[in-house]
This record gives C-alpha cells, sequence and structure tokens, in this order.
C-alpha cells in the first residue's frame, strides 16, 4: 500500500534587509505555519544553508518551489484616479506613466487594480476611479527570477510584496473592524515608499526619493567619521544606539510624509493616526520610534494571529512571537492571500 504525501508550502520574501522564508502544511489554505526563517540579503552562502533548513529533502527539481515576494527598486505601486472611459486607450496608460510616474511602460509588467478591493480594473466596464498601478522593470523581474534559479528558488508566483503586504494590512484591520487611517512606510535603500490606507483599501500613496543611504553622509558628519564606508558599516551595525539622532537622520523624508498626510487629510477631513514601517531589521527599530515622535502618531503593532486564522493560516505557540514582528507581515501576507493573490511579474 502506498501513501501519498501532501506536499508543502514554501513562501519567500526578498527585501532590502532580509530574505525570509517559510515552510506550510500545504501550499494553499487551509494550512499550517511548521517554521519561518530568515537571513542577511546578498549573502549566497547563508542562504543555501537557510534553504537546506526549510527543505531538508529536496524535491525531485532540486529546486524549492515557491511563492515569492520581492521589493525590486524600481517598483510601481501607486494610486491614481483615471478617467475609467480612456484605461482601455493604450495612449492614456502610455501618458500617464511618461508623466505621471516617470516610467516607460512598454518596459514595465504592469497590472491596474481597484484601489478599494486589489481586483483586477476591469477595462470593458470601466466603473471604477481610484485604481492602484503596480509593476516592475521587465528586466528586473528577468533578472530575478534568474537570480532565484540560481540560488535554488524556482518562483512559481513572483509577487510584487508591497502589494501583498498592502493588501494584508487592508484586511487585518478591516478583520479588526479598524477606523484610523495608517500610513504604511517601506524604507528601502534609495527611496522610501509611503501608503495611507484604511479598512478599505488604499488611500493614497507618495514615492519618497530619500531612503537609509541618503542618511549615511549625515551619520558621517555628525560622528565625525573619515568617510562614508565607515559610515555606512556603522548605520548598518548593531553597535551604536541612533534613536538620539533619529529625527535628524528623518528630516528630508518627513517633509514628504508630513506633505503627503496634509494633503490627505484636508482632501478627506480624515486624520492620520497610526503609522507601520514595515521589513526593518531590529537594529534599525529605531527608525520607526524616530519617524511617529516627529509626526505625533503612534505607532501600529498589528498582532496576526486571529486575522491568520481567519484566513485558515493556523501557527503553532512557538512561532506566535516571531510572527508578532512586524518585520514577517508580509511573508504572512502572501501567506494569508495564497489563494487569491495577484501575480504582478512576467
Amino acid at each position: 500500500m502506498f501513501f501519498s504525501h501532501k506536499p508543502k508550502g514554501f513562501f519567500v520574501e526578498l527585501n532590502d534587509h532580509a530574505v525570509m522564508v517559510a515552510r506550510t502544511s500545504g501550499p494553499t489554505a487551509p494550512f499550517a505555519v511548521e517554521e519561518m526563517l530568515d537571513c542577511a540579503p546578498h549573502d549566497p552562502a547563508a542562504l543555501k544553508e537557510m534553504l537546506g533548513r526549510i527543505q531538508p529533502k529536496k524535491s525531485p527539481s532540486g529546486y524549492l518551489h515557491a511563492t515569492v515576494g520581492i521589493y525590486p527598486g524600481k517598483r510601481l505601486v501607486r494610486r491614481h484616479t483615471v478617467e475609467p472611459k480612456r484605461v482601455k486607450e493604450q495612449a492614456y496608460i502610455t501618458e500617464l506613466c511618461s508623466q505621471q510616474f516617470r516610467i516607460e511602460d512598454d518596459k514595465y509588467s504592469l497590472a491596474i487594480l481597484n484601489a478599494s478591493d486589489g481586483v483586477d480594473f476591469d477595462t470593458a466596464r470601466g466603473t471604477q476611479k481610484d485604481v492602484v498601478f503596480c509593476g516592475l522593470p521587465i528586466e528586473d523581474a528577468q533578472g530575478t527570477q534568474a537570480m532565484l534559479l540560481e540560488s535554488g528558488i524556482y518562483p512559481e508566483r513572483l509577487e510584487l510584496g508591497s502589494v501583498a503586504t498592502l493588501g494584508g494590512v487592508v484586511d487585518c484591520l478591516a478583520f479588526n473592524k479598524a477606523k484610523t487611517s495608517v500610513l504604511v512606510l517601506e524604507v528601502g535603500a534609495d527611496a522610501t515608499h509611503s501608503f495611507i490606507v484604511t479598512a478599505n483599501g488604499i488611500e493614497a500613496s507618495r514615492l519618497v526619493p530619500q531612503g537609509l543611504e541618503a542618511m549615511v553622509p549625515i551619520v558621517q558628519k555628525e560622528l565625525a567619521l573619515k568617510d562614508e564606508e565607515s559610515a555606512r558599516k556603522l548605520f548598518y551595525s548593531n553597535t551604536f544606539d541612533f534613536t538620539g539622532m533619529g529625527p535628524l537622520l528623518v528630516k528630508k523624508i518627513l517633509k514628504e510624509l508630513q506633505s503627503a498626510i496634509g494633503f490627505y487629510e484636508v482632501q478627506t477631513g480624515q486624520s492620520v493616526a497610526q503609522v507601520l514601517t514595515t521589513q526593518l531589521s531590529p537594529k534599525l527599530q529605531w527608525l520607526d520610534t524616530a519617524v511617529s515622535s516627529a509626526l505625533g502618531i503612534s505607532s501600529l503593532k498589528l498582532d496576526p494571529v486571529a486575522w491568520l486564522e481567519s484566513r485558515q493560516v493556523s501557527l503553532p505557540e512557538n512561532l506566535v512571537k516571531q510572527a508578532q514582528e512586524t518585520r514577517c507581515f508580509g511573508l504572512l501576507s502572501l501567506m494569508a492571500q495564497a489563494q487569491s493573490a495577484h501575480a504582478v511579474a512576467a
């Protein structure tokens, strides 16, 4: 008698701060999370070791077959109010991409989603005005796929992590019947993607052209270090507490965020009460505190356990504390939307 073994599910997130991977009892919900691991980015040896731990017995193909969420530097995740009747016109899309988003649409893999529920915008009916343009350079998608394969990961689905994360935040707020408006930040090396979301969807978005690297020269100057490389090593290390310097380091980003919040509050009459800074490694958590303090709002701490259960994703007791870390929320959102997530990439 032969017994067939139910295949495991694997989920991977690649962001500027970490590579995170999870194994689940099945590829689609309902399932239980069995293990969650992470390692530093751009470290092939650490990644190989982590993949060996998460999948001790290799698949027949030799690859880890996974749903993968990525955050390419030139990703596009922007809310925009469109003229519904014109969205089916390629010239209109080309014009929006060029003038509003500063990209060439023929070089991007693009999707247009409804801002309220994240489903595909219906260009034939064209009843929605508020949409979210999502995409990434085709070249980046191909390069990421090649890198994943070289690392031993076969991406069965390649998704924009930002879309999964925002969908997760909106869904979690709705589950908790939250009435608040939340500022969600993805602080990368060269840019900061900011969004204002509620339980009703994505309400606003803004790309801030400053990220962590813009803080390095300030660290060099303030600490009188000999060069930027020394400042960079100190900045990304765990050996110095930047909490006191936080307000100075986030000053440029704050101007853009205050402008975005001010515009939203004037337009809607709603106030932004909380901020959620995703992805940050523990050594950069001071950044969330600096931003929330400077804006005079509180940090949002989402407890995903009950929400995940509503999505038929269960967590064992030994993983609850780890899952409650904000930096894991994107990976958990990939799992929560395993049956309905929208794949954007090639």
